[in-house]
């Protein structure tokens, strides 16, 4: 049982080559005899000394002919530049050149891309306030239907509903309209656009109240709230050009905690416009910046303060509380304050605006709006909806990017500028 252990002895050349042997050899001959049909492989697995293969001398070429190229390419050396040389600099494309190849008017690199303010007067909100769907909607539908009929009271219900001015107050429009047409209280078209014009003015009027700051107040607290995405800040910063320009003494709360950079963007505002910033950094207490600043607006002799707060949907509940904090501690410094809470609206949110305005007011109960964003595709009838179900006053609209196109609210100015001018426009 132990053989199977023992290590085998290890062959010799002498004993590999004994007939029986594992490693016994076999000529080509026998190795053909056993298997015919491979008589090809056998042949190639020939030795190569049996048959010797003659290869042919193979002519090179004479050195000399290499030399002579060699010669001829070194004939024509390639000069360098030297290496301690400067570089040459590479000479700016004009401004010209390139605007005639993308075949645009070159622009000066000082000139900021921010388009220039909006022209003083009525003529401004025309122009910015052209575009929005409202205009749109009223451009050549009276000369589309000269006829005083019940088609053309269709068409102005159609474009006052597009517009965002509301089921109810378009009905009370139209309905009013079509009363005075049947009394044949208008002579023509012409008649029926001043009358539409005269009604959307009576909606506006009552609301068109400018911001009053009193002088009593010290500070005069100004509170903004509003969802995310309106332009709180950037309203804040226009609103602090005013009041700086305005001689009034103010300073700002960069009370919107949450958002990135909301802080940094106020803190940039408040550099611009020469205006000290209260804040306290990222995700910390808003109650706490605006009480804060509210101490240090009493002890610096503080005409205005303007508190920036966080945007929140108006569907969280628990965000729309922390409003009413911020509340009850600028209370506990001043009971009368904030003197002014403003709501800050998005031109373009349409119908939506409504349950915003709603919930915020049960909040903390605005007392102003700031309808911005109106110089874009903003519908615009979302104005007469809010007027018409609140009464809140409209203090500001925004209709540019400029710090001056935060205008005061002028209803004549805006009703003017959504409507033609005449039947033809």
């Amino acid at each position: 049982m132990f053989d199977i252990f023992r290590r085998k002895k290890p062959q010799t050349p002498a004993d590999a080559a004994k007939p029986g042997s594992t490693q016994e050899r076999y000529s080509i001959e026998e190795l053909a005899a056993a298997f015919p049909s491979r008589e090809a492989e056998a042949e190639v697995l020939a030795p190569v000394d049996t048959a010797p293969i003659e290869t042919a001398p193979v002519e090179t070429a004479p050195v000399e002919a290499v030399k002579v190229k060699a010669v001829t390419v070194e004939s024509a050396p390639v000069e360098h530049a030297p290496v301690d040389e400067a570089p040459r600099a590479i000479e700016p494309i004009p401004a010209e050149v390139i605007a005639a190849a993308l075949e645009v008017e070159p622009v000066a690199a000082d000139i900021p891309a921010v388009s220039a303010a909006a022209a003083p007067g009525k003529s401004g909100w025309r122009e910015r306030l052209r575009g929005s769907s409202f205009a749109r909607s009223f451009n050549g539908l009276f000369s589309r239907h000269p006829k005083l009929d019940d088609d053309l009271l269709d068409e102005i219900e159609t474009a006052l509903i597009t517009a965002d001015v509301g089921v109810g107050a378009t009905t009370a429009l139209i309905e009013s309209l079509r009363k005075r047409m049947k009394a044949r209280e208008f002579a023509d078209a012409n008649a029926l656009l001043a009358a539409l014009r005269a009604d959307l003015l009576a909606m506006l009027k009552p609301v068109a109240q400018p911001l009053q700051i009193d002088t009593q107040a010290k500070p005069f607290v100004l509170l903004t709230v509003g969802v995310n995405g309106v332009g709180k800040t950037t309203t804040i910063g226009k609103l602090a050009k005013r009041f700086k320009d305005e001689n009034r003494p103010l300073m700002l709360a960069a009370g919107d905690t949450f958002r990135a950079a909301a802080v940094a963007q106020l803190q940039a505002w408040g550099d611009r416009n020469g205006v000290p910033v209260v804040a306290q950094g990222q995700n910390a207490d808003a109650a706490s910046v605006a009480f804060d600043a509210l101490q240090a607006a009493k002890a610096r002799g503080t005409q205005v303060l303007i508190a920036d707060t966080a945007g929140r949907l108006h569907t969280q509940q628990g965000l729309m509380a922390e409003l009413g904090k911020i509340k009850r501690v600028l209370q506990k410094l001043d009971p009368t304050a904030p003197h002014e809470v403003l709501m800050v609206i998005d031109g373009t949110t349409g119908q939506n605006a409504l349950s915003q305005l709603r919930q915020f007011h049960a909040a903390v109960g605005v007392t102003g709006l700031v309808v911005t964003k109106l110089d874009g595709t903003a519908k615009g009838g979302v104005v007469f909806a809010l007027a018409r179900e609140f009464g809140i006053p409209i203090r500001y609209a925004g209709i540019g990017e400029r710090p001056e196109d935060l205008r005061v609210f002028d209803a004549e100015a805006f009703v003017d500028a959504l409507l033609p001018e005449s039947l033809g426009a």
